[in-house]
Formats: structure tokens, C-alpha cells, sequence
């Protein structure tokens, strides 16, 4: 299996991990978490703010595989609160249309740099 990297300016990694592998047809995203790029920081705000900020940084990410959100086949949602699923949703909705991806959502009980959402995306390449 060849793997081929993708790694985005708009993105942060935290740890030895690409923004994104491409493994044939797909193209497999590296959890993103609320972080600014811009400075490094986790965003302060409403779940709604860090779910936006995760959809920006993998948005970085799909853009340099030459990909968008239409191309995003399966989304997995971890939440530390899952009181927090309905306002996560109402952003959500915003990024995709009809017919959505398919999706997993899972609490856990923490997240790296105590952020409150994190979302990594599989996309097919085109």
C-alpha cells in the first residue's frame, strides 16, 4: 500500500500524525481540534465556535488534496459533553447538504488541549 501525505498550512498537528493520507481511492483526515493556526491556540467560545474552527482547519486540509466538502464520504464527531450534540448539529449543518455523510458522534471524556470537539473526515479523491 502507497501512502501519500497531505499536510495543509490551515491545519495544526499536535503529535507525529499527517493532516491527511491518500491511500488509493480515499483520502483519510487526521482529527482536527479548535486550534487557530494562526496562533497556535485552542479557540475560547460556544461549541459552536470550535465546531466551526474544526470545519476551517479540515477545510485546509481537504483544499490541499484538491477536495471540498462535497467530495467527504464519512464523518466521526467526538464530543466531551453530549449536551453539546445539538448546537455541534446546527453547524454541522451548515458544511453539508443533502445527501449528508454518513457520521458517527462519541462522547469521550477528554480531548488533547482540553478542547471540546474534535472531527476527522474520509473523503474520495477525485
Amino acid at each position: 500500500m502507497i501512502r501519500k501525505k497531505i499536510e495543509a498550512e490551515g491545519a495544526v498537528s499536535v503529535g507525529p500524525y499527517s493532516h491527511a493520507i491518500i491511500s488509493e481511492e480515499f483520502i483519510f483526515l487526521s482529527g482536527q481540534t479548535p486550534i487557530d493556526a494562526a496562533t497556535g491556540a485552542l479557540v475560547n467560545g460556544s461549541i459552536g465556535d470550535q465546531t466551526r474552527q474544526c470545519f476551517h482547519n479540515l477545510l485546509a486540509v481537504l483544499e490541499a488534496g484538491g477536495l471540498t466538502f462535497d467530495d467527504v464520504v464519512k464523518v466521526n464527531v467526538f464530543l466531551t459533553d453530549m449536551e453539546n450534540f445539538s448546537a455541534m448539529n446546527e453547524v454541522y449543518a451548515e458544511y453539508f447538504a443533502e445527501p449528508y455523510p454518513a457520521r458517527t458522534t462519541i462522547g469521550v471524556a477528554s480531548l488533547p488541549l482540553g478542547a471540546d470537539v474534535e472531527i476527522e473526515m474520509v473523503a474520495r479523491c477525485r
